[in-house]
């Protein structure tokens, strides 16, 4: 069962997180906040309110006759219950006294007299009070939402960052895996700032230093191997050719002959892997080019030319290309075998039981055949090396098959050759163009 995935960038997921611990932080800060200024102005209401009783207490206790004076009350039956204790054991003390409408609270102060009666004084918490607190949870608000957004700016800003070191890191690593070595990870991501990925990128590139020298040395010993294969095979096709007419000297001829082909195709896949091959370029009408060589290698294979094109390329590598790719259709595909130009596209299609799954996911190998029902046999060096002339083309060469036409035929394998706007110049490069202003 496929799972779900969630595909966000860096930028986001830091500027989220980032956001969230500044709303946590800030929302904690608010409430400790609220509640120590809230603690600490009740708390003085109530020494306030406790002078205030003091004072007429004393005014109570010096005056004649005496009567409760500055709003306060003898004996009063909403007096709390806490105070009541307080009161029987002689004591004075203050209280808070809430309400469950919301309101605000009662600030209560109570001492008890000599006669045994007692004296208290209440009054709401004082609406300047109520005001100044609500102007600081107003404050705090404000506060919080501007930690928030200023820690999500700050986020896209150290994520955008590391974003686009992984992302130059992501395009120079792709480069490499494309077969351009020259290219430098660490280069390539730049900045002053030393962290994990420019570790990252310093490990990719010494990955790639190793491959490359694996690879070249792998290289260079195919081609010497070919090389020196090469000058016996020549004398075994010569010797031969001596042999008296016969099956056996037919048999003896095809197997040098087979042997000959693998060892410079061998050599052919050496040269290209060297990236020292250089295209000679011409300017060729690509419809008729390719329905003239298209005959000339395969009669029986039908040319659409659906849109003509000139393109400028290299003939040689451009048959070399064709006629792998019509080898490659006649051996392991069916007929009828069409070929299609669209203007700098060249189509190659058969209706054989298409390409095996492990090429069109990796792309052309060299001795590997795929799977047994369509490459049960030869060497997998023709599309290696139809591959490789294209890359030297500067053109593209994809593989797909095509959809099943009915229950028991498959629609064939297409291969498609995409030729290029602008040619490799002689050096390998592309020419620079210029834009009028």
């Amino acid at each position: 069962m496929r799972r779900f995935a969630l595909r966000t960038g860096v930028r986001w997921k830091i500027s989220i997180a980032i956001a969230a611990v500044g709303a946590l932080i800030a929302v904690a800060l608010s409430l400790v906040v609220h509640n120590a200024a809230r603690v600490s102005m009740l708390e003085n209401a109530r020494e306030v309110q406790m002078e205030r009783l003091l004072f007429a207490q004393r005014m109570y206790e010096s005056a004649k006759p005496k009567e409760p004076r500055f709003g306060t009350k003898l004996n009063d039956p909403m007096l709390p219950p806490e105070l009541g204790e307080l009161m029987r054991d002689q004591r004075r003390g203050t209280f808070v006294q809430e309400h469950g409408d919301g309101g605000p609270p009662d600030v209560w102060a109570a001492v008890p007299l000599a006669n045994g009666d007692i004296l208290s004084l209440h009054i709401p918490f004082a609406d300047r009070s109520a005001k100044i607190m609500a102007d600081l949870d107003r404050a705090l608000i404000i506060g919080s939402v501007t930690v928030v957004f200023g820690g999500c700016a700050l986020g896209v800003l150290i994520g955008g960052q590391l974003s686009r070191r992984l992302r130059k890191a992501a395009a120079a690593a792709g480069k490499v895996a494309q077969g351009n070595t020259d290219v430098r990870v660490r280069n390539a991501i730049g900045g002053v700032v030393r962290d994990e990925t420019d570790e990252l990128a310093r490990a990719v590139d010494a990955l790639t230093d190793a491959l490359h020298e694996r690879i070249e040395a792998e290289r260079r010993v195919t081609a010497d191997i070919a090389h020196e294969l090469r000058t016996p095979v020549t004398g075994l096709l010569t010797a031969a050719e001596l042999l008296p007419p016969g099956r056996p000297t037919e048999l003896v001829r095809d197997r040098a002959q087979a042997m000959r082909t693998l060892v410079e195709d061998v050599l052919e896949v050496a040269r290209l892997d060297g990236a020292s091959e250089r295209a000679e370029l011409q300017e060729i009408a690509l419809g008729e080019f390719v329905e003239r060589r298209v005959r000339a290698l395969n009669p029986e294979t039908v040319v659409h030319v659906v849109h003509e094109s000139w393109v400028n390329t290299d003939p040689r590598r451009l048959e070399r290309i064709l006629g792998n790719l019509l080898a490659n259709a006649a051996k392991h595909g069916k007929p009828p075998v069409e070929v299609t130009v669209e203007g700098r596209v060249v189509r190659v299609r058969d209706h054989g039981p298409g390409f095996p799954e492990a090429l069109l996911r990796e792309g052309p190998s060299r001795f590997r055949t795929g799977a047994s029902d369509r490459a049960g046999h030869g060497h997998g060096l023709g599309l290696t090396i139809a591959a490789g002339q294209a890359r030297v083309l500067g053109a593209r060469l994809t593989f797909r098959n095509a959809a099943p036409e009915g229950a028991e035929r498959s629609g064939g394998a297409i291969a498609v050759l995409w030729l290029p706007d602008h040619a490799p110049t002689n050096t390998g490069s592309f020419p620079m163009i210029q834009f009028p202003e």
